[in-house]
C-alpha cells in the first residue's frame, strides 16, 4: 500500500470501504472540474491534491473537465491558464473534457425527463419562481405551469432550443417536491435562455444546463466513481443523487458525491468574483499579479510546485471549514527554496563602502557558496575591490547596545570577504552619511585559514562590489490585505482593507554572476529574503520578485508557523458546537436571506458534533429560542447521519415541536419523531 493509502483521511476511508464491500480498483476514476471563468486559486491546489493525489495512491485516472455551461463569464484563456497551471504544478489528467461535449446527450435526458413527466417548462419570472420557494419552515407553491401536458412541455423546449424566444420567458424545471426540506429540492432550473456565443460551441446552443444537471450527468458520462468537491455543495448531493436516478441504467455505476472542507487563506479573498473585480479595476496587475493568491500569481512571486503541493499535505483533509494562517505557506516555500535557491548578494537601499588600505583598481576574485544545503552546486566566483556597496540600515555612527552591524570604532566582517573597522563617514549638505571609510584585515580572508580569519566578530554583512554591480530593479511585495478576514464582513467592502503599501519598486545593485539570470530563476539574496527573475526581465533591465523573507517579519512575535497552524486549530478555533451556539443566538432576529445562509452553516457545523456536545443544550431555556432552533438542526444531522436517538432527544423535539415560536416548531415537526 501507498503512504497516501495508509495516511487514511475520511475521503480515503470511503474508498477503502468501497473497495472491501467490492468495488475493483480498476473501477476508480476521479475528476477535478473548474469553471474557465478566472484563473485558479491557491484554494484550487487542496482539490487538486486530493483528486490527483487520490488518483496517484489508487493508480486510477484522473479527469480534467472543464465544466463550460456559462458561455457569459467563461473565455479561453481561462482554460488555456487553468492547464498550464495543473501541468506547473507537476499533474497529468489522463482524459481532457468539457461538459459542452455532452450538451446533446444532456438536452436528450431533459426530453427524457419530460416524458416521464418529471420536468416542465415554466414561463414565470425568476422574481415569482424564487417567491414561490417558500422557506425552511413553510413550503413552497407550485407553478401555475407545473401541469403543463408533456405535449406542450415538448414544444416549447424545442423552441427555446431553436432561439424563439426570449432570454428569460422561459426555464426548464425538474418537477420533484415544493415541499421537500432540502430546497433545492423545490423545483430547480435545469436550462435557461441564454443567448450567448460560447467559446468552443459558438452558436449551436442558446440554452444552457444548470450546474446541477449537468454535473451529474457528466460524472456518469465518463464513469466517475467520486466525485469529490467542496462543502458548499452538500446540500446539492440529493439533487445530484435524484438527476442520476432519473437517467441511470441498471447495473452501471452511478457516482458517489463526496465533501470535503474547502481552502482558506488568512489576509486573503477567494472568490473569483472578487479577484476578478482586483484585475478589472486595476489594482492589480492582472490575474498573475505576485500579489494575486492564483497559482499563477504565486508562481510569478517565486512558489514553486513542491512548496505548494507540501503545503496542501501539511493543511490536510477536513469536514469542517477554518482559516489556515498565511504563515503555513509562507513557511513551506522557504522550506523548499532553503534547499533549492543558489545564494548571491544583492544590496536594496545602498551607500559606499570605501576600503582605504586596500589598492584602488585592485580585484581581487572571491569564492562564495552556491548553496550551502547542496555542497555538490559548488562556489562562485564574487568579485571585490575597494569601493563596495553595503544596505544603509547595516551603518549606523554611533550603535545602541544591540546593534551588531558595522560603526565607527566597530568591526564587522563582509561575507566570504574580509573584517573590516569603520574610521569616518563623509555627509551630505543634510547631513546625511553618503560614504564610510574603513580599512580592512588582509589576513582575515573567509576560508583562508589564518589566525586572523578565524576571529569572531559580532556581525557580517552582505555586499557588492561597486564598479561590478549590475542594477535591476527588484519588487518588494507585502501582503495585498491589512485585514486577517479582508472579506467576512458583509457589511464593508473587502476592498477597504487593501494594503497601500503591497508593493515597492527599487533600484537595486547585484552581484555580476546575476546578469545571466532567466525569467523564473530562483535566489536568496543573503540576508534578505527568497527572489525570483521575473518575466518582465529583458537583457537590459533585469526585475525580480521578493518571494518572502527569511523569517516572518508580519507577526509582532515570529514562530514556526507548523506550531501557529497547529496552535490554532487546537486553541484559538472554536469547536464546531460553540460556533453553532454563537450562531443561534442571533437567529430569530435575522432577515431571512440571512437566516438561510446561517442555518446552512448550522447544518454543516453539525456534522462535526458529538451526542455528548448535543446533549446539554436539550436544557437551554426556554426565552432562548434561536439555541434551541440551533440545537434542533443538530439533531436533524445527527439522526440523518444514523445517530442514536435517546429518550432526552425525543423528549426535546417534542418539545420544541409544541413551542409558541413557529420556526422553532416547524423544524422540530420536520424530524417527525414517534415515540
Amino acid at each position: 500500500m501507498s503512504e497516501a493509502r495508509s495516511n487514511k483521511n475520511f475521503i480515503t476511508q470511503i474508498i477503502e470501504d468501497g473497495l472491501s464491500a467490492g468495488l475493483p480498483v480498476s473501477s476508480l476514476r476521479f475528476r477535478f472540474p473548474p469553471e474557465p471563468n478566472g484563473f485558479l486559486h491557491i484554494g484550487h491546489t487542496k482539490a487538486l491534491g486530493i483528486s490527483f493525489g487520490l488518483g496517484e495512491a489508487y493508480g486510477a485516472p484522473v479527469n480534467l473537465r472543464f465544466d463550460d455551461t456559462n458561455p457569459a463569464k467563461e473565455e479561453q484563456k481561462y482554460v488555456d491558464a487553468i492547464k498550464t497551471d495543473i501541468q506547473w504544478l507537476g499533474y497529468q489528467w489522463d482524459k481532457e473534457c468539457y461538459t459542452s461535449d455532452y450538451f446533446d446527450q444532456l438536452y436528450q435526458w431533459a426530453i427524457l425527463l419530460i416524458k416521464l413527466g418529471n420536468a416542465y417548462v415554466d414561463s414565470q419570472s425568476s422574481e415569482d419562481i424564487a417567491a414561490q420557494k417558500g422557506t425552511p419552515t413553510e413550503p413552497g407553491t407550485n407553478s401555475p405551469f407545473r401541469l403543463r401536458t408533456v405535449e406542450e412541455n415538448l414544444r416549447l423546449f424545442n423552441e427555446m432550443k431553436l432561439g424563439q424566444h426570449d432570454s428569460g420567458s422561459h426555464v426548464l424545471r425538474a418537477k420533484i417536491d415544493m415541499a421537500s426540506p432540502n430546497m433545492l429540492l423545490r423545483d430547480p432550473i435545469l436550462y435557461r435562455i441564454l443567448k450567448q456565443s460560447h467559446h468552443r460551441t459558438g452558436q449551436d446552443w442558446c440554452i444552457y444546463p444548470m450546474y446541477d444537471w449537468a454535473h451529474g450527468q457528466s460524472d456518469y458520462i465518463e464513469r466517475i466513481s467520486h466525485s469529490l468537491c467542496s462543502l458548499e455543495f452538500k446540500p446539492h448531493r440529493d439533487l445530484y443523487e435524484w438527476c442520476l436516478d432519473q437517467i441511470g441504467q441498471a447495473g452501471t455505476l452511478l457516482p458517489k458525491q463526496r465533501e470535503f472542507a474547502r481552502l482558506n487563506l488568512s489576509y486573503t479573498v477567494m472568490s473569483k468574483r472578487k479577484l476578478l473585480r482586483l484585475v478589472e479595476q486595476n489594482i492589480v496587475a492582472g490575474w498573475d499579479d505576485p500579489r494575486m493568491p492564483t497559482i499563477s500569481g504565486l508562481r510569478r512571486r517565486g512558489y514553486t510546485p513542491m512548496s505548494l503541493r507540501n503545503f496542501v499535505e501539511t493543511v490536510g483533509v477536513a469536514k469542517r471549514e477554518n482559516v489556515i494562517d498565511v504563515a503555513l505557506l509562507e513557511f513551506c516555500v522557504r522550506e523548499d527554496l532553503n534547499t533549492i535557491a543558489p545564494r548571491a548578494m544583492a544590496v536594496l537601499d545602498p551607500i559606499k563602502l570605501v576600503i582605504t588600505n586596500y589598492d584602488a583598481g585592485r580585484i581581487e576574485m572571491l569564492s562564495g557558496e552556491i548553496n550551502p544545503e547542496d555542497p555538490s552546486a559548488g562556489d562562485r566566483e564574487i568579485p571585490f575591490s575597494n569601493t563596495l556597496l553595503i544596505e544603509r540600515e547595516d551603518f549606523k555612527e554611533v550603535a545602541e547596545r544591540k546593534f551588531f552591524r558595522l560603526s565607527l570604532g566597530q568591526e564587522v566582517r563582509l561575507k566570504s570577504a574580509y573584517i573590516v573597522k569603520a574610521e569616518s563617514v563623509q555627509k551630505d549638505a543634510n547631513g546625511r552619511v553618503t560614504e564610510v571609510y574603513c580599512t580592512y584585515d588582509p589576513d582575515s580572508l573567509s576560508g583562508s585559514g589564518s589566525e586572523a580569519s578565524l576571529r569572531k566578530v559580532e556581525g557580517t554583512l552582505h555586499w557588492v562590489s561597486e564598479p561590478h554591480a549590475i542594477k535591476a530593479e527588484v519588487r518588494i511585495y507585502d501582503r495585498l490585505f491589512k485585514h486577517e478576514s479582508p472579506d467576512t464582513d458583509k457589511d464593508v467592502d473587502f476592498m477597504s482593507h487593501l494594503n497601500p503599501d503591497s508593493l515597492h519598486r527599487v533600484e537595486a545593485y547585484l552581484e555580476p554572476g546575476l546578469a545571466t539570470a532567466k525569467p523564473g530563476d530562483h535566489f536568496q539574496f543573503q540576508r534578505l529574503g527568497y527572489f525570483v527573475a521575473d518575466p518582465d526581465s529583458t537583457p537590459n533591465q533585469l526585475v525580480f520578485n521578493k518571494t518572502v523573507g527569511l523569517r516572518d517579519n508580519w507577526a509582532k512575535k515570529p514562530q514556526n508557523p507548523i506550531l501557529q497552524h497547529s496552535n490554532a486549530a487546537k486553541g484559538s478555533e472554536r469547536s464546531a458546537i460553540e460556533d453553532i451556539k454563537r450562531l443561534g443566538k442571533k437567529y430569530t432576529n435575522l432577515p431571512e436571506e440571512k437566516r438561510l445562509k446561517v442555518r446552512q452553516e448550522i447544518l454543516t457545523l453539525a456534522d462535526a458534533v458529538s451526542y455528548e456536545d448535543l446533549e446539554p443544550l436539550f436544557k437551554t431555556a426556554q426565552k432562548k429560542t434561536g439555541t434551541r432552533i440551533a440545537a434542533v438542526l443538530t439533531a436533524a444531522v445527527w439522526i440523518n447521519n444514523g445517530g442514536q436517538i435517546t429518550n432526552a432527544l425525543k423528549v426535546f423535539l417534542k418539545d420544541a415541536s409544541q413551542a409558541d415560536n413557529a420556526l422553532l416548531a416547524s423544524e422540530a415537526k420536520l424530524l417527525q419523531i414517534n415515540d
